[in-house]
């Protein structure tokens, strides 16, 4: 098109127009009989006067960057800002032309309101006729036979969006035949002509109800963010639609959706196995988080692995002065560093090849980088490996474990803060016995006395927290499930009854900076460990069971569930707290505090240096005795067999 007959200008020609003529009909309004006779000279001088100031208001306004078919409250607002600026714009100029004179005195109230008639009405009438139209081709006009019928669940900005997006998009795929309300209160309510037909328990009598109408859906979309419905809903609705033969998607977060919207591609996602898992989101103190990492040099151990990468990521955006990565994988501090370097390519930034084991080297790295932070999450974890390996998981954990808490009391650090998890509780594996063993260690310089002449505020505060499994985590059961699955089958449980804690690794490092940040800012609670809220735990069989049907498939039917018995180590249920450690819920929100026995230092200094020397000399049967004591509530097969040597 032309650009001189472009929408914008003839949209611009049209209110010029309307404005002349509202003007004389404001006229003739006011004056009635006498208008011709009496008030034609004031009406033409009038019309030369509003004329220049309406090209002048409705440009500098911005009065045409909308579109008449997407005509909106906004828009409105704009309108009648512009209006009232050429009304009062008007006055000025008469008053100051002839003093309003010749002007009637009631004018400027008729002519705002006939302006705001004859310049918004044909916008909204034009607005009306087109949703009126869609809506026609919509419901049940040419190509709505064609559009997947689909039932929103949730009553809310996403729902609003995705039905407003494609009404307006002549080629959706979808035809939104009725919506779902979480909590029953706008049951019979409708969002854009879409009704409200029941709560998510009417689930089943909804689409009996549409079936009959001849309408059978396909898919049930959640409309909610991540974060904002909970897991144990989304599990249920899992085995709902999979019983109603409908598929469940969601929509991407509103930011994203907003922006597919603008690009024409609008695509629902099918539902991830984090949303299972969802709970309400944490409250983070994300002011405190930054003021403990910006302008320090924080290291990270086992930087490479899943908490350790993570925490690196999350880290970097906090404005360290410095990030030192360190990992005894070449390949994992390789792949850390990369993405790194792609992600914030101004960000300082050191790699270091170190084992956690080797104390010497350790020693050397601190005192030269001094770092201020030191986040602490290389770990052998893998439970049924260090039971076949007692020793080597005795080194890197326990026995790694005080060599940084070491390092960081010679250097000065202000904080380490142990990576730890429930398995420590009354544990059963050689995994959880020296994971606890590094807790003791831990809290035992926490609250030693300082020396060198150190007060308390100024010696190194060191921390533990505490969770569960992270989902999709290396060596957890989702890959493995995953793997199976793409396989076709079967999928292996160790029990029916096995129970386990999950969160997301990036809701995981959250909740540990929070918990770094609160335990930096009270040092009172020296001696304690910080315990993440995991939420309820969730049957292993039962996720086993949600992932297969979220695979399009049956379980039983399609692909069979073997349950192969408890490999040595593990538990039915895995605990995050016991009775004897008195938790207490923190004044940060998603955490808990925790009051476990406290062991004297110079006990845990005697027996670290024990159990190095009987793992460095392959002695299990001395390793697994040194944890027993440390650790009375250990049973195991192998500490059963140590204690009664």
């Amino acid at each position: 098109m032309n650009p001189i007959f472009n929408r914008a200008n003839l949209a611009f020609c049209h209110d010029l127009a309307m404005t002349g003529l509202g003007f004389v009909l404001s006229m003739y309004l006011r004056t009635s009989e006498f208008f011709l006779p009496n008030y034609w000279d004031v009406t033409v001088n009038g019309l030369l006067v509003i004329l220049p100031i309406s090209i002048v208001v409705y440009r500098f306004l911005g009065l045409y960057r909308g579109i008449w078919r997407y005509a909106s409250l906004q828009d409105l607002l704009q309108l009648t800002k512009a209006v009232t600026t050429v009304t009062l714009a008007f006055i000025l100029a008469m008053f100051l032309f002839n003093r309003l004179h010749t002007v009637p005195r009631s004018l400027p109230v008729i002519l705002w309101f006939v302006l705001m008639i004859l310049l918004g009405g044909p916008r909204f009438v034009y607005r009306l006729l087109r949703d009126s139209r869609k809506a026609a081709r919509f419901s049940g006009g040419a190509g709505a036979g064609e559009r997947v019928p689909v039932l929103l669940f949730g009553v809310g900005d996403g729902a609003e969006l995705f039905i407003r997006a494609i009404t307006n998009d002549p080629y959706s795929a979808y035809r939104v035949v009725g919506v779902l309300d979480e909590k029953g209160r706008r049951v019979g309510r409708a969002i854009h002509g879409v009704p409200v037909l029941g709560h998510i328990d009417d689930l089943d009598a909804v689409v009996a109800g549409l079936v009959a109408r001849k309408i059978q859906p396909q898919r049930l979309i959640l409309t909610q963010g991540n974060g904002e419905i909970d897991g144990a809903l989304v599990r249920q609705l899992v085995d709902q639609t999979a019983r109603l033969g409908l598929t469940l998607g969601r929509l991407p977060s509103l930011t994203e959706f907003k922006e597919a919207v603008s690009e024409g591609k609008i695509e629902l996602r099918p539902i991830a196995i984090q949303d299972l898992l969802g709970r309400p989101q944490a409250v983070l103190n994300r002011e405190a988080i930054r003021t403990l990492v910006a302008g320090r040099r924080v290291l990270i151990t086992g930087a490479g692995g899943t908490i350790g990468g993570e925490l690196s990521r999350q880290l970097a955006t906090l404005g360290p002065t410095r990030l030192i990565l360190l990992d005894n994988s070449e390949f994992n501090l390789y792949a850390i560093d990369m993405e790194l370097g792609e992600r914030h390519a101004g960000l300082d930034r050191e790699r270091l090849l170190c084992d956690v084991r080797d104390r010497d080297q350790l020693m050397r790295i601190f005192d030269s980088r001094r770092p201020d932070l030191v986040f602490h999450a290389a770990a052998l974890k893998h439970v049924p490996l260090v039971e076949e390996n007692l020793t080597q998981g005795a080194l890197t954990n326990a026995i790694g474990t005080r060599n940084v808490a070491d390092a960081c009391r010679s250097a000065g650090t202000i904080a380490m803060v142990l990576i730890s998890t429930d398995k420590a509780i009354r544990p059963s594996s050689v995994m959880g016995a020296t994971k606890r063993f590094a807790e003791a260690y831990v809290q035992s310089l926490d609250v030693r006395s300082p020396t060198g002449g150190d007060s308390p505020e100024l010696a190194t505060r060191f921390m533990t927290v505490r969770f569960g499994n992270v989902l999709g985590s290396s060596g957890s059961v989702v890959p493995l499930f995953q793997r199976q699955l793409s396989r076709g089958g079967p999928i292996t449980v160790t029990h029916p009854e096995m129970r386990r804690y999950f969160m997301t690794v990036e809701e995981a490092v959250q909740l540990v900076l929070q918990a770094s940040a609160y335990g930096v800012a009270n040092r009172s609670q020296r001696g304690k460990i910080f315990v993440l809220d995991m939420g309820e735990p969730v049957r292993i069989v039962d996720l086993a069971r949600q992932m297969i049907r979220l695979a399009g498939l049956r379980p039983e039917a399609d692909v069979r569930i073997e349950f192969t018995g408890l490999r040595p180590g593990e538990k039915l249920f895995e605990e995050l707290l016991s009775a004897e450690e008195a938790p207490t819920h923190a004044e940060a929100d998603g955490i808990f505090i925790a009051s476990p026995r406290l062991i004297d230092y110079g006990l845990m200094n005697r027996a670290s240096q024990e159990l190095e020397t009987a793992a460095r000399a392959g002695d299990e049967q001395r390793a697994s005795t040194i944890l027993h004591n440390i650790v009375p509530d250990f049973r195991s097969v192998a500490a059963d067999t140590a204690s009664r040597a």
